[in-house]
Formats: C-alpha cells, sequence, structure tokens
C-alpha cells in the first residue's frame, strides 16, 4: 500500500518521522485543546446566560448541544474529506472556521445568535478533530507513535475537564462573550503555526465524501435529543416530542440502510462485528454520557445550590482535571493497563467514574467535601478507563482505517456528551416539576425563585432543584456503571480464542 505523500520529508526518511514531530505535535495539542475546551467552558456560564440573554433550560441545552450535535455528526465525513482533498487544508480550514464562530458567539445579543455561532463552531470543531489526529499518525512512525497519541489523549481529558475552570476565570475578570474571543489569538497561531510547520498528506485514492450519510447522521441524532430536550415543557406523549423521535429513529435507520449499501461509507458497519470494538465505543458513550451531563448539572449544583460565583465554581470542578493529568503524566494509567489488560482496567475506571457521580449526588448537597471527594474519584476513574479505551479501538481495526476508526470514536462521544446533557437535564427538569408544580412553567431555577411569593416558597424551590439534581447525576452514575460493565464483558469475550482455537484477530498484525 502506497504512503501517503507529504512533500517535506527527506528522502530516506521512515514513512511519518517528520523532523519537527514534536514540534508540530505541540501545535495540533494547542489546536485540539481549544476546541474540547468549548466542550465544556459554556457549562459555568449558564447562570450569566440566563440572567444576561434570559436564556431558558432549553435555549441552555441547545446552546451545549447546537455544538457537540454538529461537530459529531461531520466527523466521519470531515475524516474523508480530509483524507481525500488534504490534511492541511482541512485543518487549516477548520482553525478559519472556528475562529470565526468564536467571533460570532462572543459577540451574540440573543440566545437564537449564540446558538448559530455554536453551530458554526462545531463545523470548524469537527475540522480540527479529525485532522489533528490523522496528522499525529501520519507524522510518526510505529515507536513513537503510541506515546504521540497518548499525549493527545491526555490534552483531551484535559480540555474536557478544564473547562469550567478557564470558564470561571474569564467570567470573574470579564462578560460571558470572553469565553469565546479567547479563542480568536489561539486560532490565529495555530494558522500560522500550521500553514509553516505542518505537511500535506492525502490520499489520491481515498474514497469519497459520504454527504448523504452526513446528513442523515445529523438529521436524525438532532431530531432525537430534540425530543429528549422538549419532553419535559411539552410533554413525553406530546405530538412535537413523539413525531421528533419517531424522525430521529427512521432517518437513523436509514442512515444504517444507505451505509450498508454503498462502497464508501461514512461508518463502515462492518468495524461493529468486532466485540472489542463494540465494548470500547459502548464505554466511551456512555462515559461521555455521564460526563457531558454530570458538568452540566454540576456548575449548576455549584452555584445555584451551594451559591459559589463562577471563579469558585470552576476552581472547584479542578480537582478533576488536576487527577486524570497526574495519573496521565506520572504514567500511572498506561502502567494499569498492561498489568490489568483492558477489561479489567475499562471496568475499574468506569466503575470508579460511577462511584464518583454517586459521591457528588448524595454528599455533595450540603457542602463542598463530599463533591471533591467524587471529583478526585471521577478523575483516577477517567485516566483509567479513556486511554484503555482509546487502545481497545484502535487494536480492533486495520491501521490503514485508523483515521476512520477515530473518527467513529469522535462521533459517538461526541453524540454521548450532547445525550448526556440532554437526558440528565430532562431529568432534572421533570423531577424538579413534579416537586413544585407551581414552577414548572418557569424558564430557569432564578425565574422561579423570582416569581415565588414568599421565602418559604423560595426554599421549597431550591430544595426541589437540589432534588431534581441529586436523582440526574444519579441516572448518570448508573448510566456509566452500566457502560463499563458492558464494555468490560464484551472486551473479555473478545480477547479469549475465537471457536477455531486462533486469537482474534489484531486488525493489522503482520503484513
Amino acid at each position: 500500500m502506497a504512503a501517503p505523500t507529504t512533500g517535506t520529508e527527506s528522502p530516506g526518511a521512515p514513512p511519518g518521522a517528520h523532523p519537527q514531530r514534536w514540534l508540530i505535535l505541540g501545535v495540533i495539542c494547542l489546536a485540539q485543546l481549544t476546541v474540547l475546551l468549548d466542550n465544556t467552558v459554556l457549562s459555568v456560564a449558564i447562570p450569566s446566560l440566563t440572567r444576561e440573554l434570559d436564556a431558558s433550560t432549553a435555549d441552555i441545552q441547545w446552546m451545549i448541544n447546537a455544538y457537540a450535535l454538529v461537530q459529531s455528526g461531520l466527523l466521519l465525513s470531515a475524516g474523508n474529506a480530509a483524507d481525500r482533498y488534504g490534511r492541511k487544508k482541512l485543518l487549516l480550514a477548520g482553525l478559519a472556521l472556528f475562529g470565526i464562530g468564536s467571533l460570532a458567539a462572543g459577540l451574540a445579543q440573543s440566545s437564537a445568535q449564540l446558538i448559530a455561532a455554536r453551530a458554526g463552531m462545531g463545523v470548524g470543531g469537527a475540522l480540527l478533530m479529525t485532522t489533528t489526529l490523522a496528522v499525529v499518525v501520519q507524522i510518526f512512525d510505529d515507536t513513537e507513535r503510541v506515546k504521540a497519541i497518548g499525549l493527545w489523549s491526555t490534552v483531551n481529558s484535559l480540555g474536557f475537564a478544564s473547562g469550567p475552570l478557564l470558564g470561571g476565570f474569564m467570567l470573574d475578570h470579564f462578560w460571558w462573550g470572553a469565553i469565546f474571543l479567547i479563542n480568536i489569538p489561539v486560532a490565529a497561531i495555530g494558522l500560522f503555526a500550521v500553514a509553516a510547520l505542518v505537511p500535506e498528506s492525502r490520499n489520491p485514492q481515498g474514497t469519497r465524501p459520504d454527504l448523504l450519510g452526513a446528513v442523515l447522521s445529523t438529521i436524525g441524532m438532532t431530531a432525537v435529543v430534540y425530543a429528549i430536550i422538549s419532553g419535559p415543557e411539552h410533554g413525553w406523549t406530546s405530538t412535537e416530542v413523539l413525531a421528533s423521535a419517531a424522525v430521529g429513529v427512521l432517518v437513523l435507520g436509514f442512515f444504517v440502510l444507505w451505509e450498508l449499501r454503498i462502497p464508501y461509507p461514512m461508518l463502515d458497519m462492518h468495524f461493529f462485528r468486532d466485540q472489542r470494538f463494540i465494548g470500547a465505543v459502548a464505554g466511551a458513550v456512555l462515559v461521555a454520557f455521564g460526563m457531558g451531563g454530570s458538568l452540566f448539572l454540576l456548575t449548576q449544583h455549584l452555584q445555584f445550590v451551594l451559591g459559589y460565583g463562577p471563579l469558585d465554581a470552576g476552581l472547584r470542578t479542578a480537582p478533576l482535571a488536576l487527577t486524570v493529568v497526574l495519573l496521565h503524566l506520572t504514567g500511572v494509567a498506561p502502567r494499569l493497563v498492561s498489568r490489568l489488560g483492558t477489561p479489567v482496567t475499562i471496568a475499574a475506571g468506569m466503575t470508579m467514574v460511577s462511584a464518583g457521580l454517586a459521591a457528588i449526588a448524595l454528599l455533595g448537597g450540603d457542602g463542598y467535601g463530599g463533591m471533591f471527594l467524587g471529583l478526585v474519584v471521577m478523575g483516577a476513574g477517567l485516566a483509567l478507563s479513556m486511554p484503555a479505551m482509546a487502545n481497545a479501538i484502535m487494536s480492533a481495526i486495520p491501521p490503514e482505517k485508523a483515521g476512520v476508526g477515530a473518527g467513529v470514536n469522535g462521533t459517538l462521544a461526541e453524540f454521548g456528551n450532547g445525550l448526556g446533557v440532554a437526558v440528565l437535564g430532562a431529568v432534572l427538569n421533570s423531577r424538579f416539576a413534579a416537586l413544585v408544580p407551581s414552577a414548572a412553567g418557569a424558564a430557569s431555577l432564578p425565574a422561579a425563585l423570582a416569581a415565588a411569593g414568599g421565602s418559604d416558597e423560595r426554599e421549597r424551590i431550591s430544595d426541589a432543584f437540589a432534588s431534581g439534581l441529586e436523582t440526574s447525576q444519579l441516572v448518570g452514575a448508573v448510566a456509566v456503571l452500566a457502560g463499563g460493565l458492558l464494555a468490560a464483558l464484551l472486551l473479555r469475550r473478545a480477547e479469549k480464542p475465537d471457536a477455531h482455537g486462533g486469537r482474534p484477530d489484531r486488525g493489522g498484525d503482520g503484513g
């Protein structure tokens, strides 16, 4: 198989061993960090957006989900386009779109404008998420690639977990739009660095972009999540909710049929014949479900229930990020994977994430001590489970399809994140409405408190909101635990010798 052309490698250099590869990795990680921060940085600004843009809970959920859903819907087609037209070109386009979208978001004057800007940022984010990993795989040879992808994965965890801290710092010193405008100089630096350092590479014989598949997957996922977000407001049996859910399921069904019949699918359904891949993907989706939804709830818990300001709330989420980074950089997590094996590590890690969520729900209502314990336990669980799941996914597919496999993982993880915000937000709203029917029509907790008739009613509303948070966090904990056990079971079964006495296919060993 011919290697991708780069145009800058010296004659005789190992394929992918670019002389400035570690500097390029730093540039790529900077771009990746910016994209991932935007998955969670908005969560700490929820009270500010509620006040200044008069945003309802559904508006807030769409501000978060517009970015995640557009990004997840385009990840696979963006990866295919990068292979065909040039990874460097698409990386530059992603940085430019992300910067323009950030400017529009920072200057938005209404909820609708911010939702539209976030959707535009999702397009740029999709291009960046796929091309950064594709470039890493291209510029590092086999001896260094594992370490490089490990550092890339560490940045993923850092970006996901440290968003609330950065958002809190910015909101404590500036207005809410600054959390988006800070992306612009980073995007500008990335544009210059990528243009100067990153070699171009593409596969002229690569598969054609699956445009219909991208459209079907985006419409289907958006319709399903819209039904989940709208359920508490319109009623789960209302025509609007049922119609949206039906459209989503139907379109996703057409998506699967389309992918099975075309020769150049965006999502190769044959991957799902490998139990290792299914197990790792199930774990990735449900960890993202629990984490995305829990961070959406956590910042509201810290600010609305415990009364912290944005910066203090962000600082109090820092133990999660610090634990992840510490265990990654000290090498503890990779050593445990090799010692315990992938299935056991995933089961242990996701059990810890689930236990951390449960600790926050049950012990965090009266003070920060229980929440601190939960965040540290969650961070340790993420540090164990995320690299193990990435290893399982990448070992389950052929090396020549590593970019597509990473795109599948990214798509489903992004979908899990958006679905977590939608489902756990819906659980919160439903529980709150059941406990305080008189406040069910309020657009947000501040609106419900403002409309309360006296101090007793305000206290009852606050207690109901705290109870809703506890219930939704426990739902997230159960989902993560189920995902961990399912992933470990499938991976354990896949590691056993097959019925013919051979080992499972390693997807590219040999040859």
